[in-house]
C-alpha cells in the first residue's frame, strides 16, 4: 500500500498538533493513515487505500459510516434549522424519555458533551449526594481523562498515573482489581463510611475486553447498599451496544444507582450523559446543589441523531445483525488461534471483539468458551484467561502494535492500534467483511 500522502499530512500535523494527533490513541507506528471518508463498514484513506473498519470511531458508529435514511433525515433537518440555541429543545426531552423507557437504572438524565464529562460529573454528583470523598475504581478500568480516575496503585498507596495531577488528588481514589470480590469487601471494611461510590465498567472495555466473573457485580451492588454508597456503571462503551437498548446492566441483571453514557447515545456526534434514580440525578443544579452546566449540552443535532438512531434500532434487526457478525468473528478467530496461536484468548460479547495475545494456555488448544471468553469456571482455560487489567497488560502487547496491527493494515483491515482498545461490528458490515478479516487473520498470525 502507498501511504505517501498520509505521511506528508502527518509531517504537517507534527508542526501544529502535539504528537501529530488530537487523541493519543490515534498515534501509531510509523505514522497513522489519514482518513478521507467512510463508506458503510469501510474507510478510505488519503492515498485511496480501502480498509474494513472495525474501529468504528472507537464505538459510537452502530450504523457504520452510512446512517439509515430516517437518522440522516433527522440530522439534516436539525442542521438546517440552526446550529444551536443556548435554550432547551423538544428533541432533547424526547431523547431523554426514550432512554428512560429502556434503561433499567434511568429515571432522569443529564446530557453532556463527552464520556469524560459524564464520568467527571457523576463522581462530583456522588460526592455531593453522599457527603463523602472517596471513590473506588478498578485497576485497568478507564473513565476518561479525569483527575479522580487517572490513578494507579492500591488503597492507601494510590498515585496519579500521569503528570499534571497533584498527588493529593489520588488520596481520595481507591483502586482495586476487577473481578476480585474479596478486595472489594476489604476496601469497604476499611473505608466504607468514607466511600461515595464505586465506579466500574460492567465489562473492562479499554483493557482488551474483560468480562465479569459470576457474582462480581452483585457483590459490588450489595456492598454499596450495605454502606450507603452509590454504584455507578460506566456504560460509555457498553451502553446501547451490549444488551441492546437495555445496555449491559440489563444483560447482567444488576441495576446501578447511576449510569454514564457516551458514544452510541449521541448517534456518532459528541455526547455524554449521566442517568439514574431521579432523587440522585436531581442533585444537579438547578434542581439541586451539585453544579453542572455546559454550553453545548443537549445539542439539538446530537440529540436528533441519538434519538433517531436508537428508534431505528428498536424497530429493525440492528442488534441481531451486529451481534451475529460479532459472534461469527469471535468464533472464526478462535478457530484460527487454536491452530496457529493456541495461547491467545479471544474475548468479547454482542458486537464487541478482540484477541488478547496471552502467553499461557492449557494443553487442549480447543478448550475455550464458544464465541468469546465468558469467565466460565468449567472452561479448561478459566485459570489462564484474563480476569484483571493487569492480566491483559501482561500479554504480548508490543507484538500487537509493532507486528500484527501493521500486518492487518497491509491486508486492508483497520483494527484498533493497541492491544487494549476493543473493536466493534456495525449494521453496515457484511459477511464478506467478516470473511476478508478472517483471511487476513490467517495470514497475519
Amino acid at each position: 500500500m502507498n501511504h505517501e500522502r498520509s505521511r506528508g499530512l502527518y509531517d504537517r500535523a507534527l508542526s501544529v498538533l502535539p504528537g501529530g494527533v488530537n487523541s493519543s490513541v490515534r498515534a501509531n507506528m510509523p505514522h497513522p493513515f489519514f482518513v478521507e471518508r467512510g463508506d458503510g463498514g469501510h474507510v478510505i484513506d488519503a492515498d485511496g487505500n480501502r480498509y474494513v473498519d472495525w474501529v468504528m470511531g472507537y464505538g459510537p458508529l452502530l450504523y457504520g459510516h452510512d446512517l439509515p435514511d430516517p437518522v440522516e433525515a433527522a440530522v439534516q433537518s436539525h442542521v438546517a434549522e440552526g446550529p444551536m440555541y443556548g435554550a432547551p429543545t423538544e428533541v432533547e426531552v424526547e431523547h431523554a424519555e426514550f432512554v428512560a423507557r429502556h434503561v433499567p437504572s434511568v429515571e432522569s438524565i443529564r446530557f453532556v458533551n463527552s464520556g469524560t464529562e459524564a464520568t467527571v460529573s457523576a463522581v462530583r454528583l456522588a460526592r455531593g449526594h453522599t457527603d463523602r470523598d472517596k471513590i473506588v475504581v478498578m485497576r485497568g478500568g478507564y473513565h476518561g481523562a479525569q483527575e479522580s480516575t487517572l490513578v494507579e496503585g492500591s488503597p492507601g498507596d494510590a498515585h496519579p498515573s500521569t503528570k499534571g495531577i497533584p498527588e493529593a488528588f489520588a488520596q481520595h481514589t481507591l483502586p482495586i482489581p476487577f473481578n476480585d470480590p474479596q478486595a472489594a469487601k476489604e476496601v469497604f471494611a476499611e473505608h466504607g463510611d468514607d466511600i461515595a461510590a464505586v465506579l466500574v465498567e460492567p465489562i473492562l472495555a479499554n483493557k482488551g475486553i474483560v468480562m465479569p466473573v459470576d457474582g462480581y457485580h452483585e457483590t459490588l451492588r450489595d456492598l454499596c447498599d450495605d454502606y450507603g454508597s452509590l454504584l455507578i456503571f460506566d456504560e460509555v462503551i457498553t451502553g446501547f451496544r451490549v444488551g441492546g437498548l437495555g445496555c449491559a446492566q440489563s444483560k447482567f441483571g444488576v441495576t446501578p444507582d447511576v449510569t454514564t453514557f457516551g458514544k452510541i447515545v449521541g448517534g456518532g456526534f459528541p455526547v455524554g450523559a449521566i442517568g439514574g434514580k431521579a432523587e440522585i440525578i436531581e442533585g444537579f443544579t438547578p434542581a439541586g446543589e451539585v453544579f453542572q452546566s455546559g454550553t453545548f449540552s443537549g445539542h439539538p443535532v446530537t440529540m436528533a441523531a441519538g434519538k433517531a438512531g436508537l428508534e431505528y434500532a428498536a424497530e429493525n434487526d440492528v442488534y441481531e445483525h451486529v451481534n451475529r457478525l460479532g459472534r461469527k468473528l469471535r468464533e472464526g478467530i478462535a478457530e484460527i488461534c487454536a491452530e496457529r496461536a493456541p495461547e491467545y484468548t479471544v474475548v468479547g460479547t454482542d458486537s464487541m471483539f478482540k484477541t488478547i495475545f496471552t502467553r499461557d494456555a492449557p494443553d487442549d488448544p480447543d478448550a475455550c468458551c464458544a464465541g468469546g471468553c465468558r469467565q466460565d469456571p468449567d472452561c479448561a482455560r478459566y485459570d489462564s484467561c484474563p480476569k484483571t487489567g493487569a492480566d491483559v497488560a501482561a500479554a504480548a502487547t508490543d507484538r500487537w502494535e509493532r507486528v500484527f496491527w501493521q500486518e492487518m493494515k497491509d491486508r486492508g483491515v483497520f483494527l484498533t492500534a493497541n492491544q487494549f482498545e476493543c473493536q466493534f461490528t456495525s449494521y453496515a458490515h457484511t459477511e464478506e467483511d467478516v470473511e476478508k478479516t478472517l483471511e487476513a487473520y490467517r495470514e497475519a498470525l
